[in-house]
């Protein structure tokens, strides 16, 4: 098995990338949905996660109020550490279904572990990874697509890129960097060229 990190900054066109891997051949494990299982209704981190932050953080009907937990972790009514705590929570749960997802799968030649925050989880996740690339853009553009596609408001967008590593500390763990201000064909032929040079897929 190959295990390939891919991690880039919110907004960035990760996800592009993720898809065109997939089409190449790979398996994708999206952390970002194992994240939302972890918190969906009945999931295991959400008795944890009210315990931590208080009832506040749930939903009369027991689902996560997420307007309120993202208020309360990534804006500015944020306590000193409060991502951290949720990260503390959530973290181990994810890597246990990541692990899952790849035993599920033993006969995958290249494994694509999606990660968001993966330069600041890089230091405790529980996978060697064999090649991580990073995709990034200019910040401006990443505010213009969360504010026009995701419906945040300006400060809302700064606010989760403030609390994402930044790009030099992304393509410093990283041996892959893909610009996706290019052109999409412009990124997915950068994305084959180095698929083939290195015989991934």
């Amino acid at each position: 098995m190959i295990r390939i990190g891919l991690t880039g900054g919110i907004a960035a066109g990760k996800s592009t990338v993720a898809a065109h891997l997939v089409e190449l051949g790979a398996l994708h494990i999206d952390y970002d949905v194992l994240a939302r299982r972890v918190v969906e209704h009945g999931g295991a981190a959400l008795p944890r996660i009210a315990r931590e932050f208080g009832p506040d953080a749930l939903n009369a009907d027991g689902s996560m109020n997420r307007a309120w937990v993202a208020e309360h972790v990534f804006g500015d009514a944020a306590e000193p550490g409060a991502r951290e705590r949720l990260d503390a929570i959530e973290h181990p749960l994810i890597y246990k279904e990541a692990a899952h997802i790849e035993r599920d799968h033993p006969k995958a030649r290249v494994v694509v572990h999606d990660v968001p925050l993966l330069a600041e989880v890089i230091g405790e996740i529980p996978f060697r990874f064999d090649h991580i690339i990073t995709v990034e853009a200019p910040v401006e553009t990443r505010i213009e697509r969360m504010v026009s596609t995701r419906g945040m408001t300006r400060t809302q967008a700064e606010a989760r890129i403030r609390s994402q590593s930044t790009r030099a500390e992304r393509e410093a763990i990283a041996d892959v960097v893909i610009d996706s201000s290019r052109p999409v064909d412009e990124m997915m032929a950068a994305v084959d060229r180095w698929a083939n040079a290195e015989q991934l897929l």
